[in-house]
């Protein structure tokens, strides 16, 4: 549903802006392939169990990648060499962008939400 979108809000930037996007939304997809593709805030964004997983976003001089204030915290050692808002990391495109980084933060957060929705399931 929301794919035509997200292509098109990929193709609006240049080449190795959106080669980059492209491999962050193939990582998603290929880490959690049980997430449901959606467009929020103006980017996409992925839920997984109808919960939140992650969102992207380029811009001028950095890729923005939010994971939600505990997919960040479980990291942060990794990621303290970027800067970051609470819940959000910004990756530098004049940098390599750390995919597996990324790849181990989805993974965390689709075992994060798959874990609260069997929680949820139990009650």
């Amino acid at each position: 549903m929301y794919m035509d979108q997200i292509a098109a809000y990929i193709a609006q930037f240049p080449k190795d802006v959106q080669e980059k996007l492209k491999k962050i939304r193939k990582i998603i997809l290929d880490t959690a392939p049980d997430a449901e593709e959606i467009f929020s805030y103006g980017m996409p964004g992925y839920k997984l169990h109808k919960k939140p997983l992650v969102y992207f976003a380029a811009f001028k001089q950095h890729i923005g990648f939010y994971a939600t204030p505990s997919g960040h915290e479980a990291f942060a050692q990794a990621l303290s060499r970027y800067k970051q808002g609470k819940g959000s990391v910004q990756f530098p495109l004049n940098e390599p962008m750390p995919y597996d980084l990324i790849a181990d933060i989805v993974a965390f957060r689709a075992q994060e939400n798959t874990a609260k929705a069997k929680k949820a399931i139990k009650k």
